[in-house]
């Protein structure tokens, strides 16, 4: 009954080699060092890290998620010497304490805050007293440009103040990287303080200082922002259970209660830890782990996750596992490990930006010595407007305005119960132009279900489900579960059945109310010579409309027949119409399913595509023949199609909430059974390059139009400074718009 028989093998399980070859990463080791890095907030002090660190360890070795500005060394080495060339670069490194994160410092928390507070107050305080002093153009400077009046020893030492607070974090980056040949907007930023005041602007260096300062003080919050709405998906999860010992019920800690054991839940709890329920009945809010909007019924022997709500009923439940291994604590690690996947625009923008910097200070140096070298320019006015545009050629907006929206948009996708392993992953939906997707267990229920009763007379539908429930009572083939099933819910009388007997391939029998019933296959019927060709008929239309028949009968004749199918999810018509809507071109289904069913599936669902009867190899290359045509995602259980799974741009899995294999096979994990979680994951996957190509242009855009204002001599140090900070500002904002459904 399911598209995946023919995948039983161990070529095709999701431990096989096609899953090892799927899942692989540093996520799946264990590492030797793990360590919190203070200072790491962007993609450019991680490059500086893997540089620094690369007499030490290969850069594969090293893992780094920004969010939690942890990195990880995967080979042996001191911690001493990773230290030492961590504190080389300005940054610090502490040890990661296992049990759960690093107290951090107040020095590490308030720091940058403090100085960017105590630089503007300085700036503030030297302007102040010069305008008293001499006058407000006096300390603008005469000219605008070039050198300053004059500035008082009190104003001085407040600029000189500033710049040093503003600079105190900056000024040891900037040493390493001017030891090390490569230029940074550290450097650059360095470079231009110190330039200014070479020619007398005080006031400019001092007010770009503190502006760069505000600048670096935005980058590191918009990623705390974003790291705090991942780790409030783990807060979701109470610290403490309450367990049941010696008959008493007493609070521990989560992290405390072994697998097996078990804890109470009472009505309107959180649940701290995955389990199983063993006694209650309730219903469960699993909207954070799974994105459904609607309450999910639970009963004994039913998953439950922790994070997720109780609802009126109080349950007993026994852990399936500790707390640092639940489907919640793997969501949030995974969102974490998935900002070091670089996306193509990620990449794409560390690589401009590492060009880009060296350019900018020889086109300053081109500036500042070439119109006075050619045309008798003023030396002073030149080289201000050089200064000027190292400052404009800071990338601090263009490196934080990918990055910081990738983040954004990955957090946002964990909250709407879609785990997408990493930027380079949210890029592919939007340009997705196929999907194909699995039969069994993903368009449809998965699991066989009564669609029809034909009783033959003299016999009433209610007779024929009633014996066939009886015989099929004790059984725990699927079909007949269904068959129960489907009588319980009709609230059908299920007489009891005695000397039941299974008979292989066939079916089974049993007596009710002294006669003889049996149950079984169209291959029994005609073995036991009771068919008629008004029967055959029957038999015949039910099965080409892809349904499976059940035969009920008795010694003398055939009583009546049962047309079960794997039902269509109510949801996946809309969901298909909806995915077309969102611009894919091809929605294609494949199977193992025979072809009369699939064709029944495939119509009522609206597929494009129908292709049934395949195995494993099959769909591998009727994806990959997508693939020769359009970037294709594929969607799956994750577990039997990892081999059609690997070979998409995209793979998918369904419902993967508490499946490790799953979660760990695919590209993208639904944590839910809701196929509507496509189209919103395309449209999102629209939504973020959108802002990506929004927040780039803004940068890029704000720094040409202050080079052309600096040759024609219009534009100041601190309007530069000011402009990038303001594009920062923006930007920022923006892609933090990604956080929310619609902002």
């Amino acid at each position: 009954m399911s598209d995946d028989t023919c995948c039983n093998g161990a070529s095709c399980s999701a431990t096989g080699p096609v899953a090892a070859s799927v899942a692989p990463g540093k996520a799946q080791r264990q590492a030797s060092l793990s360590l919190r890095i203070q200072g790491m907030d962007c993609a450019e002090e991680v490059s500086t890290l893997k540089r620094a660190l690369a007499p030490l360890v290969d850069e594969d070795a090293l893992g780094f998620d920004v969010l939690r500005a942890r990195m990880d060394v995967y080979s042996p080495v001191s911690l001493a010497d990773v230290q030492a060339r961590v504190a080389a670069t300005g940054m610090r490194a502490q040890p990661w304490d296992d049990e759960g994160d690093v107290p951090e410092s107040w020095w590490s928390r308030r720091g940058r805050s403090l100085l960017t507070t105590v630089s503007g107050l300085a700036v503030t305080l030297g302007f102040g007293y010069h305008v008293f002093t001499e006058g407000l153009q006096a300390a603008i400077g005469s000219e605008g440009m070039g050198l300053a009046s004059p500035v008082p020893l009190p104003s001085r030492a407040a600029y000189a103040a500033a710049m040093l607070a503003g600079l105190w974090l900056v000024a040891p980056k900037a040493w390493y990287a001017a030891r090390t040949l490569r230029p940074d907007m550290n450097l650059l930023m360095t470079v231009a303080v110190a330039g200014a005041v070479g020619i007398g602007e005080w006031f400019e260096a001092a007010t770009v200082s503190f502006l760069f300062a505000v600048s670096l003080l935005l980058e590191s919050w918009s990623v705390s922002r974003a790291r705090r709405a991942v780790e409030a998906l783990l807060r979701l999860a109470p610290d403490t259970v309450r367990v049941v010992r010696d008959g008493q019920e007493i609070e521990v800690p989560a992290q405390d209660v072994a697998p097996g054991q078990r804890f109470i839940v009472r009505p309107g709890e959180r649940f701290g830890l995955d389990g199983e329920i063993e006694e209650g009945q309730t219903e469960v809010d699993q909207a954070p782990v799974t994105g459904e909007s609607v309450p999910v019924s639970k009963a004994p022997g039913d998953s439950v996750f922790a994070g997720t709500i109780n609802g009126s009923g109080a349950l007993t439940v026994k852990s399936t596992a500790a707390a640092q291994d639940t489907t919640l604590a793997r969501i949030t690690r995974m969102v974490g490990e998935a900002s070091q996947q670089r996306s193509r625009r990620e990449q794409w923008v560390e690589r401009f930006a590492r060009v880009y910097t060296p350019v900018v200070f020889v086109v300053a140096l081109l500036v500042f010595i070439g119109p006075p070298l050619l045309v008798g320019a003023s030396w002073s006015d030149w080289a201000y407007r050089a200064l000027v545009l190292l400052v404009i050629g800071c990338p601090c907006a263009l490196v934080i305005s990918t990055p910081v929206s990738v983040v954004a948009a990955l957090a946002s996708s964990a909250r709407h119960g879609v785990l997408v392993k990493g930027g380079r992953f949210l890029e592919i939906p939007a340009i997705l132009g196929a999907i194909a997707m699995d039969k069994t267990g993903t368009v449809t229920v998965g699991r066989p279900q009564v669609v029809d009763v034909l009783p033959q007379p003299p016999h009433t539908r209610e007779e024929v489900l009633a014996r066939a429930a009886a015989v099929d009572s004790r059984s725990e083939h699927p079909l007949a579960r269904a068959i129960v099933s489907r009588a319980q819910d009709e609230g059908v009388t299920i007489p009891t059945a005695s000397q039941v007997r299974a008979i292989p391939g066939r079916g089974a029998e049993g007596r009710v109310g002294g006669k003889l019933w049996w149950v079984g296959s169209h291959r029994w019927l005609e073995e036991r010579g009771q068919e008629t060709a008004e029967v055959h008929e029957q038999i015949t239309s039910m099965g080409e409309t892809g349904r499976a028949v059940v035969v009920v009968g008795t010694e003398n004749h055939v009583c009546g027949l049962l047309a079960l199918a794997d039902t269509l999810r109510p949801d996946a018509a809309q969901a298909i119409s909806a995915l077309k809507a969102a611009g894919i071109g091809r929605v294609v289904m494949l199977t193992g399913d025979n072809h009369a069913t699939a064709r029944v599936v495939g119509r009522e669902a609206g597929f494009d595509e129908i292709y049934a009867e395949l195995l494993p190899e099959d769909k591998v290359a009727r994806v990959r023949a997508l693939e020769s045509t359009t970037p294709t995602a594929m969607l799956g259980d994750g577990v039997n199609d990892a081999p059609a799974l690997a070979a998409a741009s995209l793979g998918i899995a369904m419902g993967a909430a508490g499946t490790d294999v799953a979660i760990e096979t695919a590209d993208v994990a639904l944590m839910s059974d809701d196929l509507g979680k496509l189209a919103w994951l395309v449209g999102h996957s629209k939504r973020t390059i959108r802002i990506i190509r929004q927040n780039t242009t803004l940068a890029l855009g704000v720094k040409a139009v202050f080079v052309v204002l600096t040759a024609v001599g219009m534009a100041s140090m601190w309007g530069a400074i000011a402009a990038d900070m303001g594009a920062s500002l923006v930007v920022t904002f923006n892609a933090l718009r990604l956080l929310h459904d619609r902002l």
